[in-house]
């Protein structure tokens, strides 16, 4: 069984949304149940990934290899290293979250939005799983369709709007990955990682490919200027759309630097780390004054992870001039490695947001700010729990939002001071549009009757939040393990920013 753990983390969500559209609408408690049964064998056997992970070692693990296509030297490559352990773990529990929120709240067809949402799952795992170029590319493609029919069926008044654009993006952007990726198998024959990254190639070459992934990827994370498909899909998708749109797609984008851009392109991912870079601070400091005027809140909260998601492409790229700059490997690690923090920590702060939006628009159904107020007074528990999700959004120290987001910042100062200014400044900016945000719709005087008509959260919700809260609070108290389960990959990574192909 372990021998194929990787394999069953992949296939046992996408074949297990069989039964439940086979349960069909007509018993759609079962569709549930079976949904949930699958979510949490997948989570069961992500757990499994843990006494396997040898965390002391960098390298690849749990290797599956078979050949896919032998004509093009196509393989089903799979492995793991202590990175891509910690983005599953945070995939399968989302996965359990999403489907016990969505448990009363979807009404129309439940059958097919489980089994949209556990093939979903499946074909993120297989990103973080994939070892072939050309695998990489299908699951990273593949999961457009689940989210594209997730928005489109099950979304808001302007989700047809909201789908296109948000397929138009992603898959504009994913064509000039695939172009660089043909480049690449007409150079090495191959499409596999570990060949492509020892493959040697010229600066010009690096160069054309750096920019062909940036552009794919960047649109996933998603970077500014191309960001503006991201408020859309939050707004028009529904609760748990959002919330695996925010908690795992969006980290696809970083997860798709460290295993393309930094060990295939080093030298020109090092000549225009500066474009990143200033990008990356333009999305902490801009983008977080966007976030300040919006009415709506799940288009606050999706400016809000364009800004946090700027620490991850910060943290990721500021480690390149650590190293080739100063030589500083020491920061250069602590870069890195607060950048995944930040991946696995904005999982939780941006989902247990989007949850906490969701629980108030199934009771309200309206987003806008105003329409709120005074809410505590009537929904005590969860006031408590919007709060603590509030102050992680804000990086309050003793939540998860904290940790990622100052080992950045202490790793940028090292490289330049100006660079940790801009960058601590968002802690500024975050605090004030999310506190505003709670002070609207929380405190004061309820202003609005329907208001005073709504009921605190039930058991489900209780579950869902607390789950939400107890791994924010784990994560901001003791980031340890997830730092030691990480630390040698990460090691590893940036053992390999100082390599060169020139």
């Amino acid at each position: 069984m372990f021998n194929h753990l990787l394999s069953l983390l992949i296939w046992l969500p996408i074949l297990g949304a069989i039964p439940v559209l086979l349960a069909g609408s007509g018993r759609p408690n079962a569709a549930r149940w079976i949904s949930l049964l699958v979510a949490i064998a997948t989570f069961v056997a992500s757990l499994c990934l843990l006494p396997q992970f040898n965390a002391a070692d960098g390298a690849k693990q749990l290797l599956e290899n078979h050949v896919w296509i032998s004509s093009l030297g196509v393989n089903y490559g799979l492995g793991v290293d202590g990175i891509s352990v910690a983005l599953i773990l945070l995939t399968t529990f989302v996965g359990i979250l999403v489907i016990v929120g969505a448990w009363e709240v979807i009404q129309t067809n439940p059958h097919q939005y489980m089994a949209a949402m556990l093939v979903l799952e499946g074909l993120m795992i297989g990103v973080f799983c994939a070892t072939d170029a050309l695998l990489f590319y299908v699951f990273f493609e593949a999961m457009l369709i689940p989210m594209f029919i997730l928005i489109g069926v099950w979304g808001g008044p302007r989700r047809v709007y909201a789908t296109l654009k948000f397929f138009i993006y992603t898959f504009f952007g994913s064509i000039f990955m695939l172009v660089g990726l043909i480049y690449l198998y007409l150079q090495a024959h191959t499409f596999d990682l570990a060949a492509l990254a020892s493959l040697p190639l010229s600066m010009k070459e690096q160069t054309w490919l750096f920019f062909a992934f940036l552009i794919a990827f960047a649109v996933k994370v998603p970077m500014v200027p191309v960001h503006t498909w991201l408020p859309d899909a939050h707004v028009e998708a529904p609760t748990g759309g959002s919330v695996v749109l925010a908690a795992v797609m969006l980290k696809i984008g970083g997860y798709g630097f460290l295993r393309f851009s930094l060990p295939i392109v080093p030298d020109a991912a090092d000549a225009y780390a500066w474009v990143v870079i200033g990008l990356s601070l333009v999305a902490v400091v801009y983008i977080g004054y966007i976030a300040l005027v919006q009415e709506d809140m799940k288009k606050l909260v999706a400016y809000s992870s364009v800004a946090h998601m700027g620490f991850v492409t910060l943290g990721i790229f500021i480690a390149f001039m650590l190293v080739r700059g100063t030589n500083n490997l020491d920061a250069a690690k602590l870069g890195m490695q607060g950048a995944m923090v930040q991946m696995i920590s904005h999982g939780f702060v941006s989902g247990a947001m989007f949850s906490c939006i969701g629980v108030m628009y199934d009771r309200l159904h309206t987003r806008q700010i105003k329409d709120y107020g005074g809410v505590i007074n009537v929904m005590p528990w969860f006031g408590f729990f919007y709060v603590l999700f509030a102050m992680a959004n804000s990086g309050l120290p003793g939540t998860s939002g904290f940790v990622g987001e100052f080992q950045v910042i202490l790793a940028s100062f090292q490289a330049n001071p100006w660079i940790a200014f801009f960058a601590a400044f968002t802690l500024i900016i975050g605090a004030a549009y999310t506190l505003y945000m709670v002070k609207r719709v929380l405190w004061g005087d309820i202003t609005n009757p329907h208001v005073a008509e709504m009921k605190d959260i039930n058991g489900r919700e209780w579950f869902v939040l607390g789950a939400f809260a107890a791994a924010v609070l784990a994560l901001g108290i003791w980031p340890q393990p997830l730092i030691h389960l990480m630390d040698a990959s990460v090691s590893q990574l940036v053992t390999q920013l100082g390599n060169h192909k020139i």
